[in-house]
This record gives C-alpha cells, sequence and structure tokens, in this order.
C-alpha cells in the first residue's frame, strides 16, 4: 500500500516538473528568439536558424545613430513619462488607500463599491471621452496629457490591493502616535510609509511598466513624431510593408525589456511580498 501511494506521489511530481518545463520552455522561446533576431543579419522577420551564423550589433548602433528614426527621443520620453506617472500614480494610490483603510466617512462604502465597479472595465473603453476631454483642454499630443492619465487611473486599480496592505497595519499604532502628539501627516508619512514599504514597491513598479510598454492610449494621444514613446516607434517601425525592419525591431525590443528585466530582478523579493500581505484582510 505504501508502496502504491509512493509511486503516484512519484508520478504527480514528475508530471508537474513537465507541465512546468513546457510553460518554462513556452514562456522562454520568444523572448530567446527576439533576442537573437536582433543579432541575425539583415533585416527579414524568418529564419531557419533559430540561432543566426553571423552575428552583428549593427542594429543597435542604428537606432541610435540613424537620422531618420528618432530612438533617443522616444527612448526619453518613455523614460520621462513613465517615472513621473509612477511618482504620481503612487502618491495618489497610497492617499486613496490610507483614507479608506484608516477613516470612517461618510459616502465611504459607496466610493469603494463605486471604484471596484471601474476596476472591472476595461481602460480602452474610456478613451474616445478621455481623447474629447482632452481636446477641449487642448492637451493632445503632450506628455502631459499622458502622465494625468496614467497617474489618475493607478487608484482605480491598485487602491483596493493598498488598502489590504494598510488594513493588516495595527490601528493602535496610529493611535499611540496620535496621542503624542503627531498629525494624519505625521502618522502617513513616518509610520505608514516605512511599514508599507513592500506596497510602495508593488505600486512603483506596476505603475512604471504600465506606462513603459502602454501603446493603445499613447498612440491615440500622441500625435506628433517627436512625441511619440518607445511602443509607438516601434510599432511604426514594422506597420509599412514597404519598410519594415524586423531585426531593428527586435533590437529596440531587447533595449525595451532591459530596464523592465532589471527592476523585476531587483525588487521581485518586495513585489511578492506586497502581493501577499494584502491578500489576509480587505
Amino acid at each position: 500500500m505504501n508502496g502504491r501511494r509512493k509511486r503516484k506521489s512519484t508520478l504527480s511530481n514528475l508530471l508537474g516538473y513537465a507541465i512546468l518545463i513546457l510553460i518554462s520552455l513556452c514562456t522562454l522561446y520568444p523572448a530567446l528568439w527576439v533576442v537573437l533576431s536582433s543579432l541575425r543579419e539583415g533585416s527579414s522577420l524568418y529564419s531557419p536558424d533559430l540561432i543566426p551564423r553571423a552575428s552583428t550589433l549593427e542594429h543597435y548602433r542604428e537606432l541610435f545613430e540613424s537620422r531618420t528614426l528618432l530612438f533617443k527621443r522616444w527612448y526619453w520620453n518613455t523614460v520621462k513619462i513613465s517615472v513621473i506617472s509612477m511618482v504620481l500614480g503612487t502618491l495618489l494610490t497610497t492617499l486613496v488607500a490610507y483614507a479608506f483603510s484608516r477613516f470612517r466617512f461618510y459616502g465611504r462604502r459607496t466610493s469603494m463599491s463605486i471604484l471596484l465597479s471601474l476596476s472591472m472595465f476595461p481602460g480602452f473603453m474610456s478613451m474616445i471621452a478621455i481623447y474629447v476631454l482632452l481636446l477641449q483642454m487642448k492637451l493632445l499630443d503632450t506628455h502631459i496629457a499622458v502622465i494625468l492619465v496614467y497617474a489618475a487611473g493607478a487608484p482605480v486599480f491598485g487602491a483596493f490591493v493598498s488598502k489590504g496592505i494598510l488594513d493588516t497595519i495595527p490601528r493602535s499604532i496610529d493611535e499611540s502616535a496620535r496621542m503624542d502628539g503627531a498629525s494624519h501627516l505625521r502618522v502617513f508619512v513616518s509610520i505608514i510609509l516605512p511599514l508599507a514599504r513592500p506596497m510602495l514597491t508593488y505600486l512603483a513598479l506596476t505603475n512604471f511598466v504600465g506606462a513603459w510598454v502602454d501603446f493603445i492610449f499613447a498612440r491615440l494621444i500622441l500625435r506628433s513624431k517627436e512625441q511619440w514613446t518607445v511602443a509607438v516607434g516601434l510599432w511604426d517601425m514594422v506597420s509599412s510593408y514597404q519598410n519594415s525592419n524586423f531585426t531593428m525591431f527586435s533590437a529596440g525590443a531587447v533595449l525595451v525589456a532591459i530596464p523592465i528585466t532589471v527592476l523585476f530582478m531587483y525588487l521581485q523579493r518586495y513585489l511578492v511580498g506586497g502581493l501577499t500581505s494584502g491578500a489576509s484582510k480587505g
């Protein structure tokens, strides 16, 4: 009987490992294909060989030296938009979550219900309304418009997770600090934020990545080529059938992925901590 159970357990473990290996291969193959394509000579999308017979860094050099491309400008635009959106979005989300977690005010439950309902709808459903609003405000084709929308939309998708994390911090800490004369702002800055560091890391990372890789909204709002982000610029590189340089596109995709990969590897433990700590209370 024990031998049969051990065999079943061994088979289950082998099956689980096989599934994990298969999923890993399916996940890593596209990334590996893009990296190797960026080192391949020519501009063709398809090659019979996964590993290029002759490797070159010419596509990376051409991205930064070509006069027809504005890759350096696009990259700087993306960095600027992503960093500012990350700071503002993290601040707004934290303030909203702190208000929901620590204060009891009229309309609190209604506001939380509205926020939860809004998070169930995809963001692109409101793009036409936002486009018309920005047009009336004369903010089209500006980075300010993109930053405002990214930052204002961050609490919709991050406030509930953040509130769950703040709920795990004992309220007795707040009460002790206020008895000693600390204001709500002092409690928030000096006590809550240091204790909620995993939450801040999670919010900052998700807000940065969301702005970094977004294409649809940036393509709608940013009309001139000088204002584009990297995602829009790379799309333009391969959108024309007459001029589709897929190997250069792969090189640009690798350069886009490097900052995100480094951030995820460095902040992974804080990210996991921020996600799991918010699951204990709602």
